[in-house]
């Protein structure tokens, strides 16, 4: 999460909806969708991390950064049909989705869409601190606790400093963006339908709260495709720790599949090592 207005100077604003490191020689594009709170900022620095065969772009959501005032949505099933839509300037050749926590199951909502329209989908899907539909209840709610609590939860996590949290004007244009994002994704439901074909990989921090390690092997169910889980150190915000690691690992995979194989545990492996 961020008090970041304006756009980084290596992902600027495109669409409303877009913000793009542009790399014209690059032969992929990876789309990252932002967690709870979050604008496409959050993905600034991986641009840089990247390998230069890939081009980063980022989503947008209403009530944040250059859009914050808009006010955020709350319903995400207008989201996934306009995003299907919005998103085509960049779904141009090959690309691939990543999605954290919130973000995930928005990438994956669209990355559905996509295939029902009988789009070119994307090469790959990972999906990082996200359960498998049917297993939100074993994650603790947070869009109906007050203010001052849901701060405190937010971090306990890590999604935002201690000193931007005593912040009260920081504090008053993030909650409301923050709570109407997990009035979204904790409402919402990943209804039944077709199986995606694409690869997909689960990620995630190995100590995350809010993604037990018994609750990520269930998106297997959810592709046709390759289906392979890979481990951070960390909690529900590994990816802020170090995120040379995670984007070296995404890199490695959309360029080097075969490689990339070597490293992951499965869930139910590391699951089962704590038992």
């Amino acid at each position: 999460m961020t008090s970041e207005t304006f756009p980084h100077p290596d992902l600027l604003a495109e669409t409303p909806f877009i913000w793009r490191a542009r790399r014209p020689a690059a032969r992929r594009r990876l789309i990252c969708f932002p967690h709870a709170g979050a604008g496409a900022g959050a993905y600034a620095e991986w641009a840089a991390l990247l390998p230069p065969e890939i081009e980063l772009a980022a989503v947008q959501l209403p009530g944040r950064q250059n859009r914050i005032a808009e006010d955020p949505l709350t319903d995400a099933r207008p989201l996934i049909r306009l995003l299907s839509q919005a998103l085509r300037p960049v779904l141009d050749g090959p690309y691939s989705f990543f999605g954290h926590s919130g973000g995930a199951v928005l990438a994956y909502e669209v990355a559905r869409a996509l295939a029902a329209r009988g789009a070119a989908g994307p090469e790959h899907l990972f999906l990082s601190a996200l359960p498998a539909p049917g297993t939100e209840g074993r994650v603790r709610q947070l869009r109906d606790l007050t203010d001052e609590e849901l701060t405190a939860e937010v971090v306990r996590l890590g999604g935002i400093e201690p000193e931007i949290a005593e912040d009260e004007d920081i504090m008053d244009s993030l909650l409301p963006t923050l709570r109407a994002d997990f009035e979204m994704w904790e409402n919402h439901r990943v209804a039944p339908g077709p199986r995606l074909s694409c690869p997909v990989t689960v990620v995630c921090g190995t100590d995350d709260p809010r993604a037990p390690l018994d609750t990520l092997d269930g998106w297997r169910d959810h592709t046709d495709g390759e289906f392979r889980t890979r481990f951070f150190p960390g909690g529900h915000f590994y990816l802020l720790t170090d995120a040379a690691e995670l984007v070296g690992h995404i890199g490695r995979t959309l360029l080097d599949p075969q490689a990339a194989q070597s490293a992951p545990r499965t869930a139910s492996h590391l699951a089962g090592s704590r038992s």
